[in-house]
């Protein structure tokens, strides 16, 4: 089943300057497109931040496309003191800045996002995948930032978002927010996203500083979206279930996707495992 959400991602309707630019272009391609000083103030001003490209994770089963500059360390690399870029967080976002607000539900709090909670009963199928994302405090030397929380989202194996698209709008899976531990890291049990029609396969998440800000959905720190490596996405959408994936992933590049474009070196998330056991996806996010 396929599903067109370029252009909804596109519009993603006109909430003013702080949402826009960085939905479209990004702060760094702005900065590069027009040049300067003018709209760095403009942007900062708006509160929209962002950060430069460094070294990237690697995929145990090669980059395929696009491959970015060697690793930095062994979870999906960080310079110190880079700041993962800000990026658009899409028309699904389930945050309440488009619509639907997940985040103040009672059971959004969990490390397991295959199953939908509260009055909802679906269940996520697809290829297991584990995702380890590292908070880093670029303030504090890249130290783990303890005490944070990440909110995390993604699509399902037919590319529909939980809470908006048709014929899963009752459903709340795939969705999920975690607490840092004290080495910054969360850890998330779901399932390989498909490819939808052109996107690069990806994962949403947003940083809060705390538990209770981000179930409350104040003071977020950086919205921001994990790429997964051409080898095991081939590998995935190979299997049953994953068909259109394969012909949709054909139709883009990590250099021609509308998010990575720019630049996805701070994003490319490193995998490891099999098709059988399941896949892990781990990434630094420094902020």
């Amino acid at each position: 089943m396929a599903h067109d959400h370029d252009a909804h991602e596109l519009e993603d309707h006109d909430r003013g300057l702080s949402h826009d630019l960085p939905a479209l272009l990004s702060r760094r391609r702005a900065l590069a497109l027009f040049g300067g000083a003018g709209l760095a103030a403009a942007l900062a001003g708006c509160g929209v931040t962002g950060g430069d490209d460094g070294a990237t994770g690697s995929t145990t089963a090669g980059n395929g496309a696009g491959a970015a500059p060697a690793a930095s360390s062994a979870a999906g690399g960080s310079s110190s003191g880079s700041g993962i870029p800000e990026e658009t967080a899409g028309p699904y976002p389930g945050d309440g800045s488009n619509g639907v607000n997940a985040l103040t539900e009672s059971g959004i709090v969990r490390s397991d996002i295959t199953r939908s909670f509260g009055s909802a009963s679906g269940v996520a199928k697809g290829v297991p995948l584990t995702v380890k994302l590292k908070v880093l405090d670029t303030g504090n030397g890249s130290a783990g930032l303890k005490g944070a929380a990440v909110y995390l989202w993604h699509c399902d194996i037919d590319g529909r978002y939980s809470l908006y698209s048709e014929g899963v709008t009752e459903e709340n899976y795939l969705r999920g927010v975690q607490e840092t531990g004290g080495d910054g890291s969360v850890t998330f049990t779901s399932i390989y996203p498909a490819a939808y029609s052109g996107r690069w396969p990806h994962i949403h998440f947003e940083v809060y500083p705390s538990l209770d800000a981000a179930t409350t959905a104040s003071g977020k720190l950086r919205t921001s979206q994990l790429a997964l490596p051409e080898a095991t996405c081939r590998q995935v959408y190979a299997t049953d279930g994953y068909s259109q994936s394969l012909q949709n992933m054909a139709q883009t590049s990590l250099e021609t996707d509308m998010v990575f474009s720019d630049g996805y070196s701070l994003q490319l998330a490193k995998l490891s495992g099999t098709v059988a056991d399941g896949y892990t996806a781990t990434l630094n996010v420094p902020v």
